[in-house]
């Protein structure tokens, strides 16, 4: 009886452990590379811009370099660090405003953030729930909801995520979010393909898809299941490499 009894309380732990948001976010980002994320160099390059991500620890930089459309003479290179953004055109240094330096961060920050999912998910702005277990494809995910505070969450702060995590890898292979531009809200899903592992570090590559007009975030999943989204395009991220710092 006390073998049964101490069993049973296990199993309960256990459970009530899985389901607490948290946790699984922790085993998503040991399952895709963990502390690796905190002393390492990522290159890559992603719709004709060369990025990096760059961290050490609580240190960081984050660099996208390209040409400009409009005279491919000129070399633009945006760096984010913890103490700011820094644009320059060939290796001169541009005096922007600040609604433009918050733009270009976030556009910077935003490329970085999905090719080095799930790492952000525990930055200190993030506020994480579960919404509970969900099938698609044929597997079982946890379905954790991310807002944002304003305190440190970026422009995007009232953006909101869904992530699907599998339940027995801890991989991320769908997701979902709502943004407002131009004044409306709208919201795209996104199924994880090609996965590879660079130097232990798992990165995944995008389906993009868009739901009807006016659709709530919370019904994507199941509109992807009904074959009811609009493929709009691919993520695709190419010539990763890593480095240990």
């Amino acid at each position: 009886m006390r073998f049964v009894l101490l069993f049973t309380c296990v199993s309960i732990l256990a459970s009530c452990s899985q389901k607490n948001p948290q946790q699984i976010v922790d085993k998503a980002i040991a399952a895709s590379g963990g502390d690796l994320y905190l002393h390492s160099t990522i290159e890559f390059d992603f719709r004709g811009k060369h990025y990096t991500a760059w961290r050490d620890g609580g240190k960081f930089r984050y660099e996208r370099i390209f040409k400009n459309d409009k005279d491919t003479a000129q070399t633009i290179r945006d760096v984010v660090t913890n103490d700011g953004f820094t644009r320059t055109i060939n290796d001169s240094i541009l005096q922007l405003p600040d609604s433009m330096k918050v733009k270009y961060t976030s556009s910077t920050n935003s490329v970085l953030y999905f090719a080095l999912l799930p790492y952000g998910l525990n930055d200190a702005s993030v506020q994480k729930k579960l919404l509970g277990r969900s099938a698609v494809d044929g597997k079982i995910y946890y379905k954790i909801e991310i807002t944002f505070q304003q305190q440190g969450g970026g422009e995007d702060f009232e953006d909101t995520f869904h992530y699907w995590i599998d339940e027995k890898d801890f991989t991320i292979d769908y997701l979902a979010y709502s943004f407002e531009e131009n004044g409306e809200v709208d919201c795209r899903f996104r199924k994880a393909v090609n996965p590879q592992v660079v130097n232990g570090i798992r990165f995944s590559d995008y389906i993009n898809y868009a739901p009807p007009k006016n659709t709530p975030l919370i019904d994507l999943g199941n509109l992807y299941k009904q074959g009811l989204l609009k493929e709009l395009s691919k993520i695709e991220n190419t010539n990763i490499t890593v480095k240990a710092n």
